[in-house]
């Protein structure tokens, strides 16, 4: 039986305010959903693991910097990291699409389909990482149309160009660790991201500081850090794929002679607005750093402090959301409407239930979260620290709009939601973050109010048209049958 209709004991209310685990008494809640919840947890543990890595990358940069070299160098770094994640974030939103298509193909046994997603997708990374690094290698070189300091703009745009080379083997990664993703094989992204990390906090202190035979290249060698992890990490994956006995009936020798334009071209045609879609997130963030860079190099320091910390919890967030899309897509594979709410629902209630607990540490332990990337320095700290809090209370709203992106992404739903989160963030969260910031004279922590009203009005239309396509879609299965 297949895993996403494992432990089905009681029929889905067709009320969909039902299916809200708020609105139901948390016995029955758990009596129908108990099954869902620990099949979505088992998925997303190793998919948040794996996603934590390539944001942690990021932030394992940032506390050998801000612990090393210092303020100036920290916002540098976090800038140049904000701005090539944001060139590249098209590609990573872009091509997890193709999990949820694999999902679909392996519930209906259709090996030769998943082996020409698993090469599309890999055309795909190739073809987008062209675009996007050619992108931010462009960017790089005009970066003083951002306005920053002269010593924040002159490092940035070094530490920018050698991660512009990282794309390739972030976006191969990516790609390949689709196919275990939607196989629900996702243990191994997860220990390849582990060692990478491991790896990448020892090329940070060697190439900094200078470590025996190599140089001290100071800013620059935690770029370089960044580099060699991630080609390593899109290796090690594309290595035991084609290693991995479970994978051989998928990439059997007839299956290579196959064309893929077809799913190439689905890929992006799915993928690039499901992409869009996370870069208008990724581009807001990454502009308000652009907007606190203008506030002045501590805020600059101590606003990347903070925002590192809502990445860690974002890329967790992350991790279910994929879940959910895997989830639903095989659910809607086999055109069941009930698994694919039961799978939606049971990835709304683990996200609120670890993002809550995010909240909590961030609201307690504000300061001493900062003191890990920085104690010389008390205007950044106590800076961070205010701005910490503020991320505390948008960890809800930002749990569930990825979740719900997530969901709509496994219905192959990517068009309007694209839209919403354009309205949500470009039209609402950047403006506000800029009024409250200069003419309102809130300074950073009015561009984090912005920021925390865009990620309100994303989750509630994107939740909102999750549950409205369910209910069009069991509609529509309704009159089927009875037609």
């Amino acid at each position: 039986m297949h895993p996403h209709r494992q432990g089905r004991r009681k029929a889905l209310p067709l009320s969909l305010t039902n299916a809200i685990p708020a609105l139901c008494p948390l016995k029955p809640f758990l009596r129908t959903y108990r099954p869902e919840l620990v099949d979505t947890f088992r998925l997303s543990v190793p998919i948040i693991i794996a996603q934590l890595g390539v944001v942690l990358m990021g932030v394992t940069d940032n506390l050998f910097v801000g612990r090393l070299l210092g303020a100036v160098p920290l916002g540098a770094a976090g800038l140049a990291t904000s701005l090539s994640f944001l060139m590249s974030s098209v590609g990573v939103g872009g091509l997890s699409v193709v999990a949820a298509l694999v999902a679909q193909a392996n519930s209906q046994d259709n090996a030769p389909l998943i082996n020409r997603l698993f090469r599309a997708g890999l055309w795909a990374s190739v073809l987008m990482s062209v675009v996007l690094g050619g992108l931010s290698v462009i960017l790089a070189f005009y970066f003083d149309l951002f306005g920053q300091s002269p010593d924040v703009t002159r490092l940035a745009r070094d530490f920018m160009l050698i991660l512009s080379a990282s794309v390739l083997p972030l976006l191969v990664f990516v790609a390949t660790r689709q196919l275990c993703d939607g196989l629900r094989k996702p243990r191994v992204a997860m220990l390849i991201t582990l060692s990478a990390l491991l790896l990448n906090a020892l090329f940070n202190y060697v190439f900094i500081t200078g470590v025996g035979p190599f140089p001290a290249w100071g800013l620059m060698g935690s770029a370089a850090a960044t580099l060699l992890s991630r080609v390593y990490m899109a290796v090690a994956m594309l290595v035991y794929v084609y290693w991995q006995p479970s994978f051989k009936p998928y990439l059997l020798a007839e299956f290579a002679k196959l064309p893929v334009r077809a799913e190439i071209n689905q890929i992006l045609r799915l993928g690039i607005p499901g992409g869009l879609t996370f870069f208008f997130e990724v581009a807001t963030f990454s502009l308000a750093v652009v907007i606190v860079g203008w506030l002045g190099d501590d805020r600059l320091a101590a606003h990347q402090i903070a925002i590192n910390m809502a990445s860690v919890t974002y890329m967790m967030a992350t991790g279910i959301s994929s879940a959910a899309a895997i989830r639903v897509g095989a659910a809607i594979g086999f055109s069941d409407v009930d698994g694919a709410l039961r799978a939606g629902v049971a990835a709304f209630a683990l996200s609120l239930s670890l993002m809550t607990l995010a909240a909590a540490l961030f609201l307690t332990a504000n300061d001493w979260l900062v003191s890990l990337y920085i104690r010389d320095n008390p205007d950044v700290m106590r800076i961070a620290a205010s701005l910490v809090i503020i991320a505390g209370f948008f960890q809800l709203s930002d749990g569930v709009q990825v979740v719900a992106l997530g969901s709509l992404r496994g219905m192959a739903d990517v068009n309007v939601p694209t839209l919403m989160s354009l309205v949500s963030y470009w039209v609402i969260a950047l403006p506000l973050s800029y009024v409250l910031a200069f003419p309102l004279g809130l300074d950073a922590i009015g561009v984090w109010i912005g920021l925390l009203t865009g990620l309100t009005v994303a989750a509630a239309l994107l939740t909102t048209r999750f549950f409205r396509r369910i209910r069009r879609l069991r509609q529509a299965a309704i009159s089927t049958l009875t037609a």
